[in-house]
């Protein structure tokens, strides 16, 4: 049985939702972030502050939380000229993607995560992608996460299970989820301290927490959180 796992951890909704799912589940939980150079670097410091909420409001899970990384990937920024690593509007490419994709990220994530969970024998990676409620990012989808646990799990002669405990549900049922977890405590904490807009605002505050409310990842977050308190 696994007992030892890995979050990426950018601090957002759903990462802080799969780091309580595998708090849930595994008896030592740590949690590594990438500094890529993004523009919304707020998120950065937002992930303390929900780190240091978990284990202060959950003290059945204080005891799990172990480690917490920072990897410096300076490099995705100097390769990639998207909106989230340059100060360019949000649009949809010719190729049928938004201008929010960074190539290869999720990929650069999970090779760095697994070559740290190699070395602090940690046997779960779990990430918070999905393809049901998503921006179409072809590194998010299902296939692309077996074939990513399959290669470094070869690559790395270590058997990983790369855990997407998000793929298959949308933001209303993100939100449920969270709520199953760690009840209207965890929500209410995911709508305070976590960070999901694109522009790093931290001033204007809404309902389902702080943001444009105009940029993509605002407009997923605002019609889930809709969706979930209607359903509540």
């Amino acid at each position: 049985m696994h007992s030892r796992a890995l979050v990426l951890f950018s601090g957002g909704q759903d990462s802080t939702t799969c780091l309580a799912l595998a708090l849930s589940k595994y008896a030592h939980v740590e949690t590594v972030a990438f500094d890529y150079g993004q523009r919304h670097h707020v998120e950065l410091d937002a992930r303390l502050h929900v780190l240091a909420n978990i284990k202060a409001q959950f003290p059945q899970w204080a005891d799990k939380m172990g480690e917490d990384h920072l990897l410096d990937l300076s490099v995705l920024g100097q390769v990639s000229e998207t909106s989230l690593t340059r100060d360019t509007a949000f649009k949809m490419e010719e190729g049928g993607l938004p201008n929010t994709f960074v190539p290869g990220r999720n990929l650069l994530f999970l090779t760095l995560a697994a070559a740290l969970a190699y070395r602090r024998d940690l046997e779960v990676i779990v990430t918070g992608v999905c393809e049901t409620d998503f921006s179409g990012y072809p590194d998010c989808r299902d296939d692309t996460m077996k074939a990513m646990q399959l290669a470094l799990s070869l690559g790395m002669d270590k058997r990983f299970l790369i855990e997407t405990p998000l793929m298959w549900i949308d933001k209303a049922e993100t939100w449920q989820l969270a709520q199953q977890l760690g009840g209207q405590a965890l929500v209410d904490l995911i709508v305070e301290d976590t960070h999901t807009c694109y522009l790093g605002d931290r001033v204007h505050r809404h309902a389902w927490g702080y943001g444009c409310g105009e940029c993509p990842a605002c407009v997923l977050r605002a019609r889930g959180f809709e969706r979930f308190t209607a359903l509540a």
